[in-house]
């Protein structure tokens, strides 16, 4: 038999942990933290497999748990971000509505600011709004949503549970109405 790679089968939340000083990391953009399984590497080049029971979203200072009782740290990559200012509570409201009209992810800051992964044509959007765009290179921790409880750690994320039928009962598609 070949030698098996080393298997992630466990998430620790970030906060409920303490990094051992040997523990490796990964650093990872917010686009590949919702997995289930998946051959990585971590920062210093080792491979292993996450094998989760179900897809999560990792945050920032989430452990993955070995089979052998070692753990690597998921650090938050950072990346292209706009934080979106506001002078009005109204405009950040608004803005907010829009912005997950769209099923974009956003990270709420402190001090009415929102955080979105860039995108110029939100950006207009949100400036058109009443927003000041802010570009920079930070990490980005989204909100976890409407399935999520913490940052998503207590849910699957129900990606198997029929979504999409839900939405189109309740849009005039004309599946409640008499024939």
């Amino acid at each position: 038999m070949h030698n098996a790679m080393k298997r992630a089968v466990a998430v620790r939340t970030a906060g409920t942990w303490t990094p051992p000083p040997e523990a490796g990391t990964i650093t990872l953009p917010y686009d590949q933290r919702h997995r289930r399984r998946i051959r990585m590497e971590d920062d210093r080049g080792l491979p292993f497999l996450l094998d989760l029971p179900n897809a999560v979203l990792l945050a920032d200072g989430d452990g993955l748990e070995m089979e052998d009782g070692g753990v690597v740290m998921v650090k938050a990559a950072r990346e292209r971000v706009a934080d979106l200012h506001f002078d009005r509570a109204m405009d950040a409201m608004r803005v907010a509505w829009h912005v997950g009209n769209r099923h974009t992810a956003v990270q709420v800051l402190s001090d009415r600011t929102l955080r979105i992964a860039h995108d110029h044509v939100l950006v207009a959007m949100a400036e058109g709004l009443g927003a000041r765009a802010e570009e920079l290179v930070a990490p980005f921790q989204p909100e976890g949503g409407a399935y999520a409880s913490g940052h998503g750690h207590a849910h699957s994320h129900g990606h198997g549970h029929g979504h999409g039928h839900g939405h189109e009962q309740g849009h005039g598609h004309g599946h409640t109405h008499g024939h």
